[in-house]
């Protein structure tokens, strides 16, 4: 009998424990556009690929125990602006790094690099200096766009690079780019 209580009494314990809330500070990593929302396009290479193959390395690269990452989508799934802005909001993290790739009008450019958008906020704009000094010098410009207008957290908007620029392109659409590009975002993330 002594033996059957100290087993409900551990299993309990456990139950207890496995539900408790974690300390966990969360990041949000929105990979826009997705499902027939192609975004940008270039060559048979599009934005919506691009963007979540560098957040799904993110998320999977993340191994600290302080920060949980949550993607906007997994999948190549179309959510409209206003669904990812309420969860974000409803998740109400730490910070918002909206991944988008970007293009100009024409054909091949000779136009390349990251540029960052922000909201009028001093964390987003520190946010956004953190970022830059991680991925290379970067226009950063305060813009009011929805995502950023619309999430109550710190956001970035960030342009990872030109689709129609043959060397930001191959860049971005390959593993080792967006592996290495995830990385980049881990380290910003882990110095917070």
């Amino acid at each position: 009998m002594k033996t059957f209580k100290l087993l409900v009494l551990s299993l309990a314990s456990t139950a207890i424990l496995s539900f408790s809330p974690t300390n966990k500070k969360i990041i949000v990593i929105d990979a826009g556009h997705g499902g027939n929302d192609m975004g940008a396009t270039y060559n048979g290479v599009s934005e919506k690929q691009i963007v979540l193959g560098v957040a799904s390395q993110i998320k999977k690269l993340n191994k600290s125990e302080d920060y949980e990452i949550i993607l906007t989508r997994d999948s190549d799934q179309y959510a409209g602006l206003s669904d990812r802005t309420a969860m974000i909001n409803k998740l109400n993290p730490e910070m918002v790094i909206s991944l988008h790739i970007n293009r100009t009008p024409g054909s091949e450019t000779d136009k390349k690099g990251h540029e960052i958008f922000t909201q009028n906020s001093d964390a987003s704009k520190a946010l956004a200096e953190k970022i830059s000094k991680k991925l290379g010098s970067c226009k950063i410009e305060e813009k009011n766009l929805h995502i950023l207008r619309e999430s109550k957290s710190p956001a970035v908007l960030v342009e990872l690079g030109f689709i129609n620029n043959k060397e930001d392109r191959d860049y971005l659409s390959s593993e080792a780019g967006q592996k290495e590009l995830a990385q980049k975002f881990i380290e910003i993330i882990n110095e917070k």
